[in-house]
């Protein structure tokens, strides 16, 4: 049995991580981290009653290793980076769900997040934790990046399309639309029911902080740069997120040729779905698959892609990560 730690346990995905985990044969949860709450886990999540049968603490690190052996750090950027170098010390596995580690570059990180990265050394050696792409290299590993919401789905739409180089990569467009529930827990304006339900409204354009992670992957799956117009939009619905991505070819392809393209590339992953119909958030709603279609119109390739994006955009696929981590069944506790 594989004791587990949440760090940061107040939150939608830290929730997610911990009802997941119950279905897990061989982890249990013993630690669950808050610097606001002391009471019992259920008294903040009220779903996990009967479930968690642990209190919130804030204990020391050397406390936090001598009851778990794997931490799931859900702690905000900055804050995790802060945490994750005791934490390795101290002997634990880490699967980091912030955006410390998923750059590469600490330039890059600065320019995006606004801080300087206080673990520099590990950024360009710590594992990209998208198992379609990266399963092989995330076994046995003591840290892995979690993937963000938006970077899964546009990755593994694009993937198998700008490895075979037959589209432009410059010319990707990526409109994507999320559920209120990506904005987190914390109570903002934007995201009160009175603004939010009934409207749809863009963001970030231009800025979004997921930009530089969709471009640094796809260009390590193509060789070559690959840069992307990304526009993110809140929409009135929970969880989610929809991505139609538009792309130019490089050359001459059918919709059943690029149908298949994917069928290949995904073969054997478990939680990725080519599907031929047009798919909706509904058909992945709580559940660890992204589904994705493609269809050609005037000479572009769309690419539709949809995903939970409390689960296969966060607590789900840092599952799938655990499981690769310690040697277990890729899909255990997620079908």
């Amino acid at each position: 049995m594989v004791r587990v730690a949440v760090i940061g346990g107040t939150g939608y995905t830290a929730l997610e991580v911990m009802r997941l985990l119950q279905r897990h044969p061989q982890a249990e949860v013993t630690v669950v981290t808050s610097r606001s709450e002391t009471g019992p886990v259920a008294s903040v999540h009220p779903s996990l009653t009967s479930l968690v049968d642990v209190s919130f603490t804030s204990p020391t690190t050397d406390e936090i290793a001598e009851n778990a052996d794997v931490a799931f750090c859900c702690l905000p950027h900055k804050a995790s980076m802060d945490s994750i170098p005791s934490l390795l010390s101290a002997g634990l596995k880490v699967v980091d769900l912030s955006a410390d580690y998923r750059l590469n570059d600490p330039a890059v990180y600065e320019k995006w997040y606004g801080h300087v990265h206080t673990d520099p050394t590990r950024l360009g050696n710590t594992v990209y934790g998208l198992p379609e792409l990266n399963g092989d290299r995330i076994k046995g590993r003591d840290l892995i990046a979690n993937p963000g919401c938006y970077t899964s789905t546009s990755i593994l739409a694009l993937a198998p399309f700008v490895s075979r180089g037959i589209v432009n990569c410059e010319s990707i467009i990526i409109d994507a639309k999320s559920g209120v529930s990506g904005a987190g827990r914390t109570p903002k304006v934007a995201t009160l029911y009175a603004e939010c339900n009934e409207s749809m409204s863009a963001y970030a354009i231009g800025s979004h902080r997921h930009t530089p992670e969709i471009e640094q992957v796809l260009s390590d799956v193509s060789g070559r740069k690959v840069e992307v117009i990304f526009t993110p939009h809140l929409a009135p619905m929970d969880r989610g997120i929809f991505a139609t991505i538009y792309a130019d070819l490089t050359k001459k392809v059918t919709e059943a040729a690029a149908m298949e393209i994917l069928r290949k590339f995904y073969a054997g992953k478990p939680f990725v779905r080519v599907v031929s119909h047009l798919p909706k958030t509904k058909d992945v709603a709580y559940t660890n698959f992204c589904d994705i279609t493609v269809r050609i119109v005037r000479g572009r390739l769309i690419v539709l892609a949809v995903l939970d994006n409390m689960i296969k955009g966060a607590a789900g696929v840092a599952i799938q990560n655990f499981n690769l981590m310690c040697g277990f069944n890729e899909t255990t506790a997620l079908l």
